[in-house]
Order: structure tokens, then C-alpha cells, then sequence
């Protein structure tokens, strides 16, 4: 990846009055929990069905939160922006960098540049990796030693 994933990527201000069930949407990322690798900002990772965000239809998993109520969210922890979010009011202005669309025409791959579709993925494999190695090495281990006797 190179580190600038919404170059082509517009930039959209959207309304949201916050519903029963507040905005509608979770985040992920910040300074202490990079989502996108050399990238410290908040990103949407799941739309609520029939929330705010799902009914207004603009904001999109994936898409990369600039502002809120024109606080910038660039360089802030996780914990800080989710703050910021709760305490916006009934009434909330976002500014969002859309994620780029996927091109009909483009690489076979479903993410330009062939990366990782979620960082998440990337670290399951290799926790099963570990864990698959851990246990051949403690079955190895066990066999010799019941061996012994």
C-alpha cells in the first residue's frame, strides 16, 4: 500500500440528526489504532441497518471522517473521536472523504494495489499460522515424551 488511500477519493459534507439509536454507524481507527497503515484517521467500518447513517444513504463503510461539527479528527486517539461523536448533539455535520470506487475495469483484485481487503484478515492468518505451529511443536513435544516411558 503507499500510504494515501483516498487520492482520487471527493470530499462530502453530510447531515445526520441523530436518531434513537444515535448516528448509526461504528468507527475504527486513530492515532492508537491505525486502520489504514500510515494513517492515523477515522474510518466508517459498520452502517447500522435502519440507522441514521443507513437511511440518509450518503455515508459508506469505508469512507474516511475528516470532521465533526468542525472538529478535525486527523491526529486524535480512537477514545477521542468516539468522545467527540458522543458528545455532537442531535444535529451533526461530518465531513467525509468518500472511499474510491471500485473500478469495473480494474485489476482482478477488489482493493487497488492488491492490498489486504482489512488488516483484521491479514492478522487472523497469521495468529492461525502461530497457533497451527505452537501445536504441531507441543504435539511433537508431547509424543516424545510419552515415548520416554
Amino acid at each position: 500500500m503507499n500510504g494515501s488511500a483516498h487520492t482520487t477519493s471527493t470530499a462530502l459534507d453530510i447531515h445526520l440528526k441523530r436518531g434513537p439509536a444515535g448516528l448509526g454507524f461504528n468507527i475504527v481507527g486513530g492515532v492508537d489504532q491505525q486502520y489504514v497503515m500510515n494513517d492515523s484517521g477515522i474510518y466508517v467500518a459498520k452502517i447500522k441497518e435502519n440507522g441514521a447513517a443507513a437511511q440518509d444513504g450518503q455515508l459508506q463503510e469505508g469512507d474516511k471522517i475528516l470532521a465533526i461539527n468542525g472538529h478535525e479528527l486527523e491526529n486524535l486517539s480512537h477514545t477521542a473521536a468516539v468522545d467527540l461523536f458522543r458528545s455532537a448533539g442531535e444535529d451533526v455535520h461530518l465531513r467525509v472523504l468518500k472511499r474510491p470506487p471500485l473500478s469495473a475495469n480494474g485489476p482482478a483484485s477488489s482493493r487497488p494495489d492488491g492490498e489486504s481487503s482489512s488488516p483484521f484478515m491479514t492478522n487472523a492468518v497469521i495468529t492461525v499460522a502461530l497457533v497451527a505451529g505452537l501445536a504441531f511443536i507441543l504435539y511433537k513435544g508431547l509424543g516424545a515424551y510419552r515415548r520416554r516411558f
